[in-house]
């Protein structure tokens, strides 16, 4: 494999005008050190595990020192925070240093998260706290280990500079890799400016890079917004059958790759609620688990406003037009596969019910799921630990005799069925009092063991196991009173 001399950095975004972003270098930090990595990331450049022992590769990654090729810079973006128009916002702590192509055609952007002060920054440091870092390497990582579109995260580097937040905190930068930055707001920016040349530039450009296909197209914009639409409904269900809560689904939070995008006050479901916030800073509930994707159409209509200079009124509408089916349909097949029923009409009052009754019960969404794998689907049977989960037994007792009628009725067999079904039930996700725990001991302690623990089971979590079988609990009771919020 390569070395890091030999990285081949590429910046296509900065060949754009410098209407779209501001050229900045990243602010050194005092003594970084390695706090964790990850290897599978690290080889999407190309890099064998072990370069990342090296000093410079350390300097690098804490924006001490820029390597031949790199571009730094800041992009501009604005978006609707919380229903609200936010007329320019930008990477006010991320700067994207380049673009590095690995052997297999594939382009991966290298940004920093955490590297100081940009013109973006609002009056901020620029700068991200450990805690915060340590939450989005670790959830990045997993979203991918667990098959869901997302931006990846190479490595944490960490510094004793103080970051002041509610207290005092150190400093730490993530590496973040994604194909792409740019978001809904990228676009949105220039709209309410009245530019129409950035957006007819910037959607020209995503289009020659990311969707080529579509060049040739009679009206390659509305087929970028359809595209873009159907990657998003894609995310939005793996999203909603994970479990998985974002917490802050502003626009200039959304992928225009359908890739899952800065992740601050996230969340998993332990016990299903449908209402679950995950994000404390949240009061309105806007961004709730069960919000997601009515919001996510609501996101994709502000992107359509913005091409309506590029379209018409009409064709944008259109463009998305085919979400709410889109995004049901994938739904119902993930949930299929979860429950290892086929898709079809008589899917949806079993899933239904079953998501009411673990609603009304409390019951852990994966650990239901995981135990579902186990069914036995033979007339009377009684499936205590499945069972167990319930409080109310009799309504569970009917709901299992219906499942089970349902897997019989299409041939189901229970063995080939559950090893199918673990392949898309984990085991293990990141619950937050995990996070907490790892966090606590980096901290407190600079003891990143546990972080390293956590990357290592989360990159495997459909197997079993059983050394881990603790991660795969119940979290125990002081795990709610963590409240996560988007300080970082």
């Amino acid at each position: 494999m390569p070395k890091l001399e030999s990285l081949a950095f590429d910046n296509g975004f900065a060949r754009l005008p410098e209407i779209f972003y501001s050229r900045v270098c990243p602010t050194p930090v005092p003594d970084p050190y390695l706090v964790c990595h990850s290897p599978q990331a690290l080889a999407l450049l190309d890099l064998d595990d072990s370069e990342i022992a090296r000093p410079e590769l350390i300097r690098t990654l804490a924006g001490n020192q820029s390597l031949p090729g790199m571009d730094a810079l800041a992009a501009l973006y604005a978006g609707h925070q919380f229903g609200h128009y936010v007329p320019q916002l930008g990477d006010g702590r991320a700067i994207l240093l380049g673009e590095v192509k690995n052997a297999a055609g594939e382009g991966w952007e290298v940004q920093l998260k955490g590297a100081g002060r940009t013109p973006y920054s609002r009056g901020g440091d620029g700068r991200a706290v450990l805690r915060s870092s340590i939450r989005e390497f670790l959830c990045s990582e997993a979203m991918h280990a667990l098959g869901i579109p997302t931006t990846r995260a190479l490595a944490i580097v960490g510094s004793d500079h103080p970051v002041y937040r509610e207290e005092v905190e150190t400093a730490a930068l993530v590496t973040r890799l994604a194909p792409s930055f740019v978001r809904f707001g990228s676009f949105e920016v220039f709209y309410y400016r009245n530019q129409v040349e950035p957006i007819r530039q910037l959607a020209d450009y995503v289009i020659a890079r990311y969707y080529p296909e579509l060049a040739a197209r009679a009206e390659p914009h509305a087929e970028l917004l359809r595209e873009i639409a159907r990657r998003t409904a894609e995310l939005m269900a793996q999203w909603q059958a994970v479990g998985f809560s974002h917490g802050v689904m502003n626009t200039d939070n959304m992928s225009i790759l359908g890739l899952t995008l800065d992740y601050g006050p996230f969340g998993f479901l332990d016990a299903f609620d449908p209402g679950f916030v995950c994000n404390h800073s949240d009061s309105g509930g806007r961004y709730a688990f069960d919000q997601q994707p009515d919001v996510a159409a609501w996101n994709l209509t502000k992107l359509a406003q913005t091409l309506v200079p590029l379209l018409s009124v009409e064709t944008a509408s259109a463009a998305i037009g085919d979400y709410p089916r889109q995004f049901g349909q994938a739904y119902l097949a993930r949930m299929a596969e979860k429950f290892g029923l086929a898709a079809g009409e008589g899917l949806l009052p079993i899933l239904t019910d079953a998501l009411q009754l673990l609603a009304q019960n409390r019951v852990d969404y994966t650990i239901f799921l995981r135990r579902l794998c186990d069914f036995d689907s033979s007339p009377g049977a009684v499936n205590p630990p499945l069972r167990d989960l319930f409080l109310d037994r009799a309504a569970f007792d009917a709901w299992a005799a219906r499942y089970a009628a349902a897997l019989r009725q299409q041939g189901s067999v229970d063995a080939e069925r559950g090893q199918a079904m673990r392949r898309v039930n984990p085991k293990y996700i990141l619950r937050n009092h995990l996070a907490e725990v790892a966090i606590r001991r980096a901290v407190d302690e600079r003891d990143y063991s546990e972080v390293n623990r956590l990357h290592a089971l989360l990159s495997r979590p459909h197997d079993e196991q059983p050394e881990c079988e603790a991660y795969a609990a119940e979290p125990p009771d002081w795990a709610k009173q963590i409240e996560v919020s988007c300080s970082s």
